[in-house]
């Protein structure tokens, strides 16, 4: 998986390769999908939601250039399997999920994986975590038409905040925010397809 779907399509961040070559990504699938488990595909994870495909976890966690005493802020914990590749690289992880069957599956996988240094929330990510607030990076792992200003907020000057953006039904653009004196500077990363954020964001 490391060397056919990441290094070839040019992933170079070494912590990143070490992570995903770490952590085994079939715990994080039913057992009916653990032979496909490192495929270079999503896969469903139930109620309506997927794992990541391996190259696109790659991309979203090498865009942020993590450093190993960060605090990062996830929305949307599905599996958990992002939340593992990050706390492989940082000092702490933040991860929130609204479902809550996810929640506490996400969470008591990771517990069982023995990670020390994640904490998972049943909530709406729209508003980020506020107790924990900043955060050197922040990644959303669904869909959505706006970038939540609470999450802007939260983000520390200098940070970065990876989201899909666009149509939540068809594909939307990755796009990569660096905070610079309050303000976003907006980078788009190409075309994704992400599941829809629900919850606050579908009010907007």
């Amino acid at each position: 998986m490391v060397n056919e779907q990441l290094v070839r399509r040019g992933i170079r961040d070494k912590k990143v390769l070490d992570a995903m070559a770490k952590i085994p990504r079939h715990l994080f699938v039913d057992e009916s999908l653990k032979s496909k488990a490192y495929g270079d595909h999503p896969l469903p994870i139930g109620e309506g939601q997927t794992i990541s495909q391996p190259y696109v976890v790659a991309l979203m966690t090498e865009a942020l250039k993590l450093k190993s005493d960060d605090r990062v802020l996830e929305i949307g914990a599905g599996s958990g399997y992002q939340a593992a590749v990050l706390a492989e690289i940082v000092k702490e992880v933040y991860t929130i999920e609204i479902r809550k069957g996810l929640a506490e599956k996400a969470e008591r996988l990771l517990n069982e994986l023995g990670y020390k240094n994640i904490k998972v929330k049943y909530a709406d990510g729209y508003f980020g975590w506020t107790e924990y607030a900043p955060f050197d990076a922040i990644i959303v792992t669904s869909s959505a038409n706006h970038i939540p200003p609470p999450l802007i907020k939260q983000l520390k000057e200098g940070g970065r905040l990876i989201i899909p953006i666009g149509s939540t039904v068809f594909y939307q653009t990755l796009t990569l925010a660096a905070k610079k004196k309050g303000e976003l500077e907006i980078e788009q990363m190409g075309s994704v397809a992400f599941v829809p954020m629900t919850g606050e964001v579908q009010k907007k």
